[in-house]
């Protein structure tokens, strides 16, 4: 084996480029080269060299050498002959290097020639153990042939008696359930009261899945059989299908699950289910489609296309309006009930698919229809309807002005069309347990697909009131108000249009806002006319022109705002919501017509009370007693002129039955008679001092005073805390002063009027505020009204610390008796604040 090794290490296997190249890739021996080596140069590496830088033999060593160009270009040089000698001579050279080269590598040449002889030898040893070996192979091979022949037909033949075994017991199962089947309707006629359809379609589906799971098709015996079975499966199915349609249509569950069963055991439940579904679908699709057929709905009202027909728009001709209008109804009242029969229908046979089990596998009917999470049968049913209802409606309204102005105008009558549908499914599925046929979602999809008629009907409910409102009250005139006929003509469209929608709570709320938006548009519309400026507020002369027409104003907007707050009381609290900031708008608009007149008269009434400052109370005189003061009569004078020019028209008459209701003007008397009352108990207050002749004065002023107001203005009796506190003023200031801490007046007075009293009481170092702050009785009077009962207490206690350190100044160590009890009284109400504030 050392032969080949050496033979693959020797320098004759490579194959250099050319025989100059072979010549350079020879080695030495490892021991015949170590002296070549050291010398550097060999002859051989020398000749190679040489010939490398030679012009001519360079041409030898490389790759792409071509004779036939190297002979051209020496035959063109010139010197062919000198050429030739030199390739002569470097012939010589190249075989005397390679002689030099064979005798120095003599000893490796004969060891790799051994080595070709060794191998040779080992290889034909070889070739005859292979040559052995294929013969036993092929022996062996012969041997087993035969059995394995053998083994192989016999289990072919094995498989093949398997297989025709299998065939026979599932054609024999076959044909014993087929004769079952034929048992079940010996005459190929079913009779459902004693044709058991479940068991059929069970052995008929068995049958059929036995045939398709081993191939019994083409066995003469099961052809026969399948046709028969075939025909039984068509009559059953058939059948199955009627009892489930009348189960269905008579919401009959027994009838519905015995259908579903059949097709169950018949493997087409799911099919079965999805066709049903189609169809009802399709039923209620074309029945939406049928109610809006203007041309069917003109030929069934007697029109035809001749006189009083539809036109190709979609508007009847002259005369035929009446009977389409009808038409139309009834069409859309005999869709709806398809509708309703359509949803329960396909609800009922949701609700026994969802109840029903398989009595065998206990599977629920219901998974093998509807995945885990995808629509159930009603909601797909519904989306349908909804879809198509939608797109007719808005067909309808877009491209015939005849349907589009019915369900506009008659948008209460269609929306009650629709929500007594919603009523009635919802109604009829509320089930326990089972899921309604519509959900919320679903009903008010339904609603939104008349919306566009629902937007149109509030559109022509707010123009028929707007246009009232403009023809009463034109934009471009201040002329006379409207009479009382115009706006109890408003009053009364209101009205209509709250009747014509009050069964429906939510387009109630609706009719309401735009009643709303053309009551603000006739406030707005009033408001104009209501005249302002010094005419409007005078309150010495007669009732003006201007004035006159603020007090119509007035009444009859407060006429307005009475009629339609009744109309309100019917309705739930939520409407009167809705209508309340428009009510609002025209009860401020009448107001403001006699606001400005009131506030007139009040300031008035309010100058003359400030006279009683100009009266000298403080002075005993005898006489006093028996006139009568100047500032009372010119108050009793100005109450009367107020009522004979003013009240007398703003008030009703007391014989009339709204004279016991509260109006806008009474109101603002009851107001007015109140101030005049707690303003008169304020300054009478305030006087300082007072005589015994002065309060007998005051007395007097103060009996005249009820009398006026009582009379002309409005009963004392029914104001309350005003009334008390001049009743109880009269008597207090008769009293002591030791007796007014255990008065039980004191609990009618506001306390300001109590402490203001007492200074009248004290010495006159005890200044008042007014005295203390240098103010006239109008200036005092206007802070006490902005301030409250603690802030008015402040500044009395400083007046009374005043007071206190003057006497302590003195060295006085007694006070006056109102010192210690306006201090009292004080207290009560700090402490008082104090228990609010905790």
């Amino acid at each position: 084996m050392a032969s080949p090794v050496s033979l693959q290490r020797s320098p004759l296997s490579s194959s250099p480029a050319s025989p100059l190249q072979r010549l350079s890739t020879f080695k030495t021996s490892d021991t015949g080269a170590s002296g070549l080596a050291v010398a550097g140069i060999t002859p051989a590496s020398s000749a190679l060299d040489t010939f490398g830088n030679d012009p001519i033999f360079s041409a030898f060593l490389s790759p792409s050498f071509s004779s036939t160009s190297f002979s051209s270009a020496a035959l063109s040089s010139g010197s062919p002959a000198s050429t030739a000698e030199k390739l002569h001579n470097a012939i010589r050279l190249l075989e005397s290097q390679l002689r030099s080269e064979v005798l120095s590598r003599h000893h490796d040449l004969l060891s790799q020639l051994s080595s070709l002889k060794s191998a040779e030898h080992s290889l034909s040893t070889v070739r005859s153990a292979v040559s052995s070996l294929q013969s036993s192979v092929r022996r062996i091979r012969s041997e087993l042939s035969e059995p394995y022949a053998s083994i192989r037909f016999k289990s072919l033949q094995l498989s093949n008696l398997h297989r025709a075994t299998e065939l026979l017991q599932h054609t024999i199962r076959v044909l014993r359930l087929s004769k079952k089947l034929r048992d079940m309707a010996p005459d190929q006629i079913i009779d459902l009261e004693k044709f058991d359809l479940a068991k059929a379609a069970q052995l008929h589906c068995e049958i059929l899945s036995l045939c398709d799971e081993y191939g019994l098709t083409g066995i003469e015996a099961i052809d026969e059989e399948l046709k028969y079975v075939s025909e039984i499966g068509d009559k059953t199915r058939s059948e199955a299908m009627k009892v489930l349609e009348r189960g269905m249509e008579g919401l009959n569950q027994a009838e519905v699950g015995t259908g579903l069963q059949v097709f169950y055991n018949l493997g087409e439940l799911k099919l079965t289910v999805e066709q049903l579904v189609n169809k009802y679908k399709a039923i209620g699709v074309k029945s939406i489609t049928t109610a809006l057929d203007m041309k069917a709905i003109s030929s069934s009202g007697g029109g035809g296309y001749g006189p009083g027909g539809v036109r190709g728009s979609g508007t009847p001709q002259i005369g035929g309006g009446a009977k389409a209008r009808e038409a139309l109804w009834k069409r859309m009242e005999s869709c709806m009930d398809k509708l309703y029969s359509v949803v329960v229908a396909v609800w009922h046979l949701q609700r026994v698919l969802s109840k029903k089990r398989d009595p065998f596998t206990h599977v629920l009917l219901i998974e093998e229809v509807i995945q885990e999470e995808g629509p159930v049968l009603t909601d797909r049913v519904w989306e349908a309807l909804v879809k198509a209802f939608a797109g007719q409606m808005k067909s309808a309204f877009t491209a015939s002005s005849f349907v589009k102005e019915i369900f506009t105008t008659g948008y209460p009558k269609l929306i009650t069309m629709v929500e007594n549908l919603l009523e009635r499914i919802s109604r009829d599925t509320d089930v326990k347990g089972i899921l309604p046929a519509i959900s919320t979602e679903g009903n008010d999809q339904m609603v939104s697909a008349i919306e566009i008629f629902q937007i149109a009907y509030l559109t022509l409910c707010l123009g028929r009131l707007s246009d009232l409102v403009n023809n009463l009250f034109p934009v471009s005139s201040r002329g006379t108000f409207p009479s009382k006929e115009h706006i109890s003509r408003i009053v009364s469209r209101i009205q209509e249009e709250i009747e014509a929608v009050q069964f429906d709570g939510r387009l109630t709320l609706l009719v309401l806002r735009e009643i709303g938006k053309s009551l603000l548009l006739l406030a707005e519309r009033a408001e104009y006319q209501i005249s302002t400026g010094p005419e409007a507020r005078q309150v010495t002369a007669p009732a003006t022109t201007a004035q006159l027409k603020n007090f119509t104003i007035c009444q009859h907007l407060q006429e307005m705002h009475t009629r339609i707050s009744s109309l309100m009381k019917g309705l739930p609290a939520v409407a009167a919501d809705v209508l309340s900031p428009s009510l609002g708008a025209v009860y401020g608009v009448a107001c403001d017509s006699v606001t400005p007149l009131f506030q007139a008269m009040l300031e008035r009434l309010e100058s003359c009370i400030l006279q009683i400052h100009e009266q000298k109370l403080g002075v005993l005189d005898a006489a006093m007693d028996n006139n009568k003061s100047a500032y009372m009569e010119d108050l009793q004078k100005s109450i009367l002129h107020f009522r004979s020019e003013f009240l007398s028209r703003l008030l009703p008459p007391s014989n009339t039955a709204a004279a016991g209701t509260e109006t806008i003007c009474t109101h603002l008397v009851r107001n007015m008679a109140s101030r005049v009352l707690s303003f008169f108990i304020r300054h009478a207050s305030l006087i300082r001092p007072l005589s015994e002749s002065g309060k007998l004065r005051l007395a007097r002023d103060m009996a005249e005073l009820e009398l006026a107001v009582s009379q002309n203005l409005f009963k004392v009796e029914q104001l309350g805390a005003p009334y008390r506190a001049l009743r109880a003023f009269r008597p207090l200031i008769f009293l002591e002063t030791s007796q007014l801490g255990a008065s039980p007046l004191l609990q009618d007075l506001p306390l300001n009027v109590i402490l203001h009293h007492l200074y009248t009481r004290g010495p006159e170092e005890l200044q008042s505020p007014v005295q203390r702050n240098r103010l006239t009785p109008l200036q005092y009077s206007l802070w006490l009204d902005s301030q409250g009962e603690d802030q008015i207490w402040k500044g009395i206690k400083v007046t009374l610390d005043d007071y206190a350190a003057k006497v302590r100044a003195r060295g006085d160590k007694e006070f006056s008796p109102v010192y210690p009890l306006m201090l009292q009284l004080g207290s009560s109400l700090t402490n008082t604040s104090l228990s609010l504030n905790q």
